[in-house]
């Protein structure tokens, strides 16, 4: 493996650009979808929120390439990216029809799990602006070469949107690299997304083609099994029993079959019920692995991002220090503070992951 060279920051417009869908998001709060009466409305989109949480959180320069439908809800969206402070200058936007009936934004009705209850979603994203998008329609060479980005992610979501969005993918990880930029990818297998474009064997041909040009790859123990087929052993059906032997096996056969990847990250969490996880993650990096922080029974208010928000801490410790021991340190603790509180992204401070990172615990900072 060697290691990544990032591309100094005077030189480029972006730190970090994200290539993904983003939806409004339909929390019920306490209630559940079917009964509540109210919703309060986020952001939320896997690539999207690994961007946010390095603008937000970490103060990075960040961007995100995505489309909407030209309609209130999708200008909505766009209020709250930009309340993130990510820029929006690189959205598509799509002539709407007035009835959804071509165009549409994707809708993710969400509930927090607790206790014996796990979490639920309820996504409405059929004929959505982004998954509609082809090879062809970015400009990606403007992007890469003109503005400048050194880190783009992106991911399986957005990959399983439709039978051409493969092709974006693909098309933005060649260029991305044509002009030295890394490049991560998030696995982030959906089942259901797969499901009516050729299920779990049409997710691994698209994914073990991407996986060739991509040069950080993320993801769990699932994702790795299910989008690439990789098999980990040790760890039984309800993920009680997390073996880290069995993970550090499983990343060196991935890497011998991706020379190209230059570091491999993944989350590792046993499930006690919905509030209680074990939370903890690994790198392999540079033929070494680092492991986080391992942190037993956290305390789970919503789990939904608590990977993205992995994904962005490990990337900021990329980007600032090279340090792959730091970086996954970061990653675990960012995680582990989005999920304390609700909604997709991250409203960690940077200080507060800092903490975390040195043992700190939840006494009131006065």
């Amino acid at each position: 493996m060697s290691k990544l060279v990032i591309r100094p920051a005077e030189e480029c417009r972006y730190d970090i650009v994200s290539l993904g869908e983003i939806m409004l998001r339909l929390d019920p709060g306490d209630e559940r979808i079917h009964t509540t009466r109210n919703f309060r409305v986020w952001e939320g989109g896997g690539e999207y929120n690994v961007a946010r949480g390095l603008r937000r959180c970490f103060g990075l320069r960040a961007g995100v390439v995505t489309a909407f439908a030209d309609n209130p809800v999708g200008r909505l969206v766009e209020d709250f990216i930009l309340q993130g402070g990510v820029d929006t200058s690189l959205i598509r936007w799509v002539k709407y029809d007035g009835i959804g009936r071509t165009v549409r934004n994707g809708l993710n009705f969400v509930e927090r799990g607790f206790g014996v209850r796990g979490a639920r979603s309820c996504a409405d994203r059929g004929l959505t602006a982004i998954s509609q998008l082809k090879a062809g329609d970015i400009d990606w060479e403007y992007i890469f070469g003109k503005l400048g980005v050194r880190w783009l992610h992106t991911g399986g979501i957005f990959a399983a949107l439709s039978e051409t969005t493969p092709g974006v993918v693909i098309e933005a990880l060649k260029t991305a690299k044509k002009y030295g930029t890394v490049t991560s990818y998030d696995l982030n297998y959906r089942a259901s997304l797969w499901k009516g474009i050729g299920g779990q064997a049409k997710a691994q041909e698209v994914n073990k083609e991407i996986a060739k040009y991509v040069d950080v790859m993320i993801g769990n123990e699932e994702d790795f099994t299910a989008a690439l087929g990789f098999e980990v052993e040790g760890v039984d059906e309800n993920l009680t029993n997390l073996e880290t032997a069995s993970f550090q096996k499983m990343i060196q056969t991935a890497v011998k079959a991706y020379p190209n990847f230059k570091a491999v990250g993944t989350t590792m969490r046993a499930v006690h019920s919905a509030s209680d996880n074990d939370w903890g993650a690994i790198c392999y990096y540079d033929g070494e692995f680092h492991e986080a922080i391992h942190r037993p029974h956290l305390e789970i208010f919503d789990r939904v991002g608590g990977g993205d928000s992995f994904a962005s801490g490990l990337i900021y410790g990329f980007m600032t220090t090279g340090d792959a021991e730091k970086a996954v340190n970061y990653g675990a603790a960012h995680g582990a503070l989005a999920m304390t509180t609700p909604g997709d992204t991250s409203m960690a401070l940077k200080e507060e992951v800092e903490k975390m990172m040195k043992g700190g615990g939840a006494r009131v900072d006065r």
